[in-house]
């Protein structure tokens, strides 16, 4: 025993001394503008949360970095004029239905393009990648002009169905299809007696888990952020999302700074929550589509 300890001590010496030969000036200076952005990123979001506890007054004249008393006012006065847990709840619903069908039906397509040889599939799959080009802003008119036909405006089926058709998890799930399910797996499925749907729920599905937890990450946030198709084709206020209600606080009740901070700062709370429970997810699959790709 008394040998092993300075043995120990000097590997730690020797790991230390590597570390700091390591660390030359080019890291050095690439770290401290590194911690800069970091900073720059933070700043936003930390006057946000701060002036969320002031009143319309202070914001107005002053420039803080100091937290003020008014959260609790602020909150008050928001809540006597919309319902902000009704919006909070209907993000939630919205956002997550939207994910599981999108990525369902995203992943039931892509399986369809990349395990299945029929006339036309490339023409088909090209055709279906040349719609990612085209602004969601300008299928707001046929949109509109459809579900008023069908009956569905002003009910949730009118921004929920339409997220099935994201032709980017179709792209991404059948790259990764591509190079990760070998065909041999799918036949011997089939040998056995396992009909399509089978194959594709109980076999293809739990192999594209990353793939699918990944991508259902940016959908989550890209439908939770979702403004514009909620302010066209909703009417009635309790079924307004978080992003719409609190933009309603600024519209309908004059420029309230404090409001408007602490409305902003409810609804991208979830949003940062997610981000930092399921970080390293979506860092890796950033990696993932550049390898795939």
């Amino acid at each position: 025993m008394p040998t092993v300890k300075p043995v120990e001590q000097q590997k730690v010496t020797l790991q230390q001394y590597d570390t700091v030969r390591r660390l030359t000036l080019g890291k050095v200076i690439i770290y401290l503008c590194l911690i800069g952005l970091a900073v720059l990123c933070i700043i936003p979001f930390y006057l946000m949360l701060i002036y969320s506890t002031h009143n319309n007054a202070t914001i107005a004249s002053t420039f803080t970095f100091l937290p003020g008393p008014f959260l609790l006012d602020n909150y008050t006065n928001m809540a006597s004029k919309i319902n902000i847990w009704r919006g909070f709840a209907n993000s939630f619903f919205i956002a997550g239905t939207s994910t599981v069908l999108s990525l369902y039906i995203g992943s039931l397509t892509a399986y369809g393009f990349a395990k299945f040889k029929f006339k036309g599939r490339n023409w088909l799959f090209l055709f279906l990648l040349a719609t990612m080009m085209v602004p969601g802003q300008l299928a707001l008119i046929g949109m509109y002009r459809l579900f008023s036909m069908l009956g569905l405006l002003d009910s949730y089926a009118a921004i929920i169905l339409p997220a099935a058709a994201n032709a980017f998890n179709v792209f991404f799930i059948k790259q990764f299809m591509e190079s990760s399910i070998p065909d041999e797996i799918i036949e011997s499925a089939r040998v056995d007696g396992a009909g399509e749907f089978r194959t594709f729920n109980q076999i293809v599905l739990p192999i594209l888990g990353p793939a699918i937890s990944a991508l259902g990450i940016f959908t989550f946030i890209g439908s939770w952020n979702n403004f514009l198709t909620p302010l066209v084709l909703f009417f009635s206020l309790d079924k307004y999302p978080l992003p719409v209600l609190v933009a309603l606080v600024q519209g309908y009740y004059g420029m309230d700074y404090g409001l408007l901070y602490l409305g902003v700062a409810i609804s991208i709370l979830p949003i940062i929550i997610v981000f930092a429970i399921f970080s390293r997810q979506i860092i890796g699959s950033v990696a993932l589509g550049a390898v795939k790709g």
